[in-house]
């Protein structure tokens, strides 16, 4: 596969509903798309960065230029024999892993479409259809959570995860376990702790919950294998894992009974299968994580969450959550049973709704061998 053209768009798209974490509320998704044409073929992707460094460093600003100026002329005009030998070319770019992984997984598309197979095939996948859960930002008040959480599962989901920080915590997980004894309970805290918060995340052993997902820094694995060693409950790491070599040492380290993987976070495909190859040997469950994408995002997502040992439901949830309209067709929907069928389908398995990318378009720029 030649890669002949790369175009990136950047989007911007309204939220039915803003989605509040401990980093701040969202209203509009500023959205990055690869186009990739290789060999007559056209592949898709979704750059997961952010407005501004608060998930990881990366930002939507920082992509477009790595991109620019370093990335794209690394890419343009290479042959490739497999959308896996592509990490090799960036393997002296330090970081600035949602950038890489825009190119690698419109590669991927690429490669699904040219050997006539799901995307979700060519990665390994094992299911048909996976498991879906279901994130709910903060609220203004338990009882508000608690409605919100009604109308998720009368929906299916078979998972309810619950964004979380200091204050809006104890009494809002407490109202939810009460109303909903029986769910499959997570809860996410996106680094809003520290070490000094031990007494107080204990109190969620009350819980049952399935995980507490990142309760401390960002970048700190040791701190959370201290942190575990005083909990009941399991830990996930998220922002912490950015490789296989720092899903080892979590693992080693006793940092984390489960494993988050993020398609962007970890740098595309390739990273995301050896990590996944990794937590399957040593028995340790992960998840696909979501970062409020858009339809392109959530087809990877679909596809990576159908492998082998991803035996928790995810973040991959339907459409019609975040969006009025998608820029897939179908528009990704969840069964009453809270299952998405994996499609089969080359490529990415649905049509991209290249008239709705053009319209909600506000930034644009190609790049070709001539």
């Amino acid at each position: 596969m030649q890669v002949e053209e790369i175009t990136l768009r950047k989007l911007q798209m309204r939220l039915k509903a803003p989605f509040e974490t401990s980093f701040g509320a969202t209203y509009d998704r500023t959205v990055l798309l690869v186009e990739m044409r290789a060999d007559g073929l056209t592949g898709w992707s979704e750059i997961t960065a952010m407005e501004a460094p608060v998930f990881n460093s990366e930002t939507v600003g920082t992509s477009m230029a790595i991109l620019r100026d370093t990335l794209v002329p690394l890419t343009l005009g290479k042959q490739f024999g497999a959308a896996s030998e592509m990490p090799a070319t960036f393997a002296h770019i330090r970081g600035h892993e949602m950038a890489r992984a825009g190119l690698e997984n419109a590669l991927w598309d690429i490669e699904a479409q040219q050997k006539n197979v799901p995307l979700a095939k060519l990665l390994g996948n094992t299911r048909t259809e996976i498991q879906c859960g279901v994130s709910i930002g903060l609220q203004a008040s338990p009882e508000v959570l608690r409605e919100k959480v009604a109308v998720e599962v009368s929906a299916g989901y078979q998972r309810i995860k619950l964004k979380i920080k200091p204050g809006k915590d104890l009494e809002y997980v407490r109202t939810i376990r009460k109303a909903f004894p029986h769910i499959l309970l997570s809860v996410d805290a996106n680094s809003a702790y520290t070490l000094d918060d031990v007494a107080h995340l204990q109190r969620f052993d009350e819980f049952q919950l399935l995980m507490m997902e990142q309760p401390l820094w960002w970048d700190d694995i040791y701190s959370h294998s201290k942190l575990q060693k005083l909990l009941q409950t399991p830990l996930c790491l998220d922002e912490s894992i950015h490789h296989v070599r720092d899903t080892a040492t979590a693992i080693e380290l006793g940092a984390a009974r489960i494993i988050n993987i993020k398609l962007g976070r970890v740098g595309g495909h390739s990273s995301a299968r050896e990590i996944q190859a990794y937590c399957l040997a040593k028995n340790v469950p992960v998840w696909c994580g979501g970062m409020l994408e858009c339809g392109i995002g959530r087809a990877h997502n679909i596809a990576v969450s159908s492998l082998p040992g991803y035996t928790l439901p995810g973040d991959v949830s339907a459409s019609k959550r975040y969006w009025v309209e998608d820029v897939i067709e179908p528009e990704v929907e969840v069964s009453s049973q809270g299952t998405i069928r994996v499609p089969d389908k080359p490529g990415l398995g649905y049509h991209v709704r290249r008239e709705l990318i053009e319209r909600w378009t506000i930034e644009k720029q190609t790049w070709r061998t001539r």
